[in-house]
């Protein structure tokens, strides 16, 4: 008897361990997620399931649904590998929503929208359309196993916060320096969808698209670029780099979807208005609220 207990008192220290270890995985608690776990599975769907569509959407968004992208981008462009890229993941957004966003109730398909409209410099999706529902589908998809936006600790705003006060002359050169030409051309024109997409001009995102912010674009920069070197670049370089990016004059967008939140002066979009006075030097980046000034 006293051997039994002996035996039943090990395994339960053993069973406690187990659950200790559990516990203590990121996996377990949602820090991580398993690209090549999503990848095997996507590569059991029939080749005709609606979940492979909406990825063949979102990888080549330009050339699947031409008719609603007003420039040179796909989805793919900011979410790399299909949205499983641990730089800027797509993996989880489905319990993200739906959320208030800028006062109004917003669904999934409100913010897929949303980026066809600004990002993409396009028209939305039709309501329950084929292609609409497929994207949905896809982000179910690679978000299973996850339930609730607690889990989603690796979502990554891109936003860089007390930002130091840019330098536009340093980020050209910069430009050149860093390599981003042998992406994204000397004339930010880019080179593919994939990898390298236009950053300015009328191919690029409009000046209503949250990458049109100063913070974000920085943030942006300093979480996925150079490629292969994501995180290399210092706060003020990234500042530096998004400025004169940010300084080029890019798509207004039709003014019927976009709107004129953007224009706000409390908010920190580079309108045209903006631009100008980047480029002639007379832009106060400290009047922003996300720039903390001089170092």
């Amino acid at each position: 008897m006293r051997f039994l207990l002996k035996e039943r008192y090990i395994w339960i220290i053993f069973l406690s361990f187990l659950l200790f270890i559990a516990a203590c995985n990121p996996q377990s608690d949602g820090e991580l997620y398993n690209e090549n776990d999503i990848r095997h599975n996507l590569e059991g769907l029939d080749a005709d399931s609606e979940v492979l569509y909406g990825k063949e959407i979102f990888d080549n968004t330009k050339e699947v649904v031409p008719d609603n992208v007003g420039n040179e981008l796909s989805c793919l462009s900011c979410h790399g590998d299909g949205g499983l890229n641990q730089n800027s993941p797509m993996v989880g957004v489905t319990k993200k929503f739906p959320m208030e966003r800028r006062g109004d109730y917003t669904t999934i398909e409100d913010r897929i929208n949303g980026c066809f409209i600004r990002s993409m410099n396009g028209t939305e999706l039709e309501e329950d359309s084929k292609e609409l529902n497929a994207i949905v589908a896809y982000f179910d998809f690679i978000s299973e196993g996850i339930h609730s936006e607690d889990d989603i600790t690796w979502r990554m705003e891109n936003e860089m916060e007390d930002m130091p006060a840019p330098d536009v002359v340093d980020g050209e050169e910069l430009f050149v320096d860093k390599n981003c030409i042998s992406c994204h051309a000397t004339d930010g024109s880019g080179t593919s969808d994939h990898t390298g997409p236009p950053l300015w001009g009328d191919d690029s995102f409009n000046v209503a698209a949250g990458m049109a912010k100063i913070e974000k674009a920085a943030g942006f920069i300093q979480n996925n670029m150079p490629k292969g070197e994501a995180g290399t670049l210092t706060d003020q370089e990234a500042a530096d780099l998004a400025a004169y990016v940010l300084s080029h004059d890019r798509p207004d967008g039709d003014p019927n979807k976009v709107g004129d939140y953007h224009e706000d002066p409390d908010r920190t979009y580079m309108t045209e208005d903006r631009r100008e006075k980047i480029r002639d030097g007379t832009f106060n980046w400290e009047a922003l609220d996300s720039v903390k000034g001089d170092n």
